[in-house]
């Protein structure tokens, strides 16, 4: 089973996917964030292409516990991404894993052109490898 990470930003929307026993996770290519709809479709296509049987979605959670107009956004769009792609979708909270992307490549010497273009399927791939290894716990 395929489970597709997600990390919703502004701007754009990073993918990643699991290997099919759970175990790592790999990015996909970024989409643009060009609406719910089209963001949607895409899902759509992606889930039957990888035979994804589940979706993580990162859920921007306050360091005090507490939602955000991005985590009641993200919240609103789980069910209608669960409806249309017809995979269990869960939030997952992402706290800091933006912070612990951009700390990884700079630690890789990655320029900010580089950095800009990987930070959102790197936060992918650390939210859906979070998950994974929850589920292994």
């Amino acid at each position: 089973m395929r489970i597709l990470g997600i990390d919703y930003g502004q701007k754009r929307i990073g993918l990643a996917v699991s290997d099919l026993l759970g175990i790592t996770a790999q990015w996909l290519e970024t989409l643009p964030n060009r609406g719910a709809k089209l963001m949607i479709a895409d899902l759509v296509k992606i889930c039957k292409d990888n035979q994804v049987k589940e979706i993580v979605i990162g859920l921007p959670v306050n360091m005090n516990g507490s939602h955000g107009p991005k985590a009641e956004e993200i919240l609103r769009l789980i069910p209608v991404i669960e409806k249309e792609t017809g995979v269990v979708v869960k939030g997952w909270d992402e706290r800091l894993t933006s912070r612990q992307a951009d700390r990884l490549m700079i630690e890789q010497g990655l320029s900010r052109q580089r950095q800009k273009l990987n930070s959102d399927r790197l936060a992918a791939t650390l939210i859906l490898q979070s998950y994974l290894e929850s589920k292994r716990k």
